[in-house]
């Protein structure tokens, strides 16, 4: 009874932060820092907040079926699982989505690959149908150009090119494309009521659908026991996934560098970041290996490899944000799977599943998603 009293307080919890969080986006203010800084009387209106609710509940719908697909077919198999750990997190000073999302934990060992595909594809394709849902929803029921001028009433002053004078700011936020997001732009959306990339932010379903693929594609990475390592186990089984994984892993951070470091030869001035970052591949690749001569020797690869990628083409840009996301898969989610008792093969069906998640994953990813001019 108690278990299920914390499940239903943090689910509580993060309905109330991602609510705060969504109304923060919508009407692009904080809730306690303006213009003049730190305020301790709230900026935002009650009415704000209730708007704030759409946001909320597209999102945590999203999330919450994407989890029950692992907790349904978990269950199905008779493995002891818990119910979804939602995790509220808001801190009304700065933007952020309300939560760190949502996970359950596995309480015994799963046992052959079947089971293991299984519940790590159920949660994505699940979640993704939801996403797919959301986007419909936010392309078809655009607002007129007057919902966005009652945000920024400045933009009235420029009318339907606004986005030729507004965007001149070193701190513009804005969302990076994915396939099926510009698919519907494309083909559902009415091109006159199409919001600006810097404004998809202030149009809660979209926002929510786009973070719905973000999320999608992130836990569809084949990597270690994200959902996109345990479809890709179930194909390979241990001993091949287990060589591919770090592979991807290496190839990951590869992307995720580049262009992080300055080439200018002012190495004085930025020796600060070069040590940061040397520190930085030591520590992610040492787990891959068990001496730490072998780490030591693809993490110089890697910076190597990224420096001279920067001196032959230097137009050529990773996303430096995933390098966060890479440390935490290297030192706490780790990059390897474990083992089962059966690696009997998956049938041909669970075959074409996974390459259905492949393309799922294609479709949902954004090799930069989120972006500060």
């Amino acid at each position: 009874m108690r278990k299920a009293a914390l499940h239903g307080v943090l689910f509580l919890l993060t309905l109330v932060t991602t609510t705060m969080a969504g109304a923060e986006w919508r009407y692009g203010k904080s809730f306690s820092y303006g213009p003049d800084g730190f305020s301790w009387i709230p900026l935002i209106s009650w009415e704000e907040i209730g708007g704030g609710l759409v946001f909320s509940l597209a999102f945590l719908g999203f999330l919450t079926v994407h989890e029950f697909g692992h907790y349904v077919t978990a269950r199905y198999y008779r493995v002891r699982v818990t119910l979804p750990y939602y995790i509220p997190v808001w801190l009304g000073f700065t933007f952020g989505i309300g939560t760190m999302g949502a996970f359950i934990r596995i309480r015994e060992r799963i046992f052959s690959r079947k089971e293991f595909f299984d519940i790590g594809i159920a949660g994505p394709l699940a979640g993704f149908v939801v996403a797919v849902g959301l986007l419909w929803y936010g392309f078809t029921h655009l607002p007129p150009l007057e919902y966005l001028y009652e945000i920024h009433p400045q933009y009235r002053l420029w009318g339907e090119n606004y986005a030729a004078y507004a965007y001149r700011s070193a701190e513009d936020i804005s969302l990076g494309k994915n396939l099926l997001f510009w698919l519907f732009e494309q083909t559902v959306a009415d091109p006159t009521l199409l919001p600006n990339r810097y404004e998809v932010m202030h149009y809660p379903v979209l926002f929510a659908g786009f973070l719905a693929l973000f999320f999608t594609a992130l836990n569809l990475l084949p990597i270690g026991q994200l959902d996109g390592g345990h479809i890709l186990y179930g194909l390979l089984g241990y001993e091949r996934f287990n060589r591919l994984s770090p592979l991807l892993f290496t190839l990951f951070i590869f992307y995720a560098g580049l262009g992080l470091l300055p080439l200018d030869g002012n190495w004085a001035a930025n020796g600060w970041l070069y040590g940061g970052y040397v520190v930085y591949l030591l520590v992610v690749f040492r787990p891959l290996f068990p001496e730490a001569r072998r780490g030591f020797l693809v993490a110089a690869g890697v910076l190597c490899a990224q420096a001279a990628c920067g001196l032959l083409w230097p137009q050529v840009q990773g996303y430096n944000g995933w390098l966060v996301f890479g440390l935490l898969l290297a030192r706490f989610m780790g990059i390897f799977h474990p083992p089962c008792p059966n690696e009997e093969p998956l049938s041909k069906g669970r075959v074409w599943l996974g390459c259905l998640a492949m393309v799922v994953f294609m479709l949902c990813f954004s090799p930069a998603p989120f972006l500060i001019d």
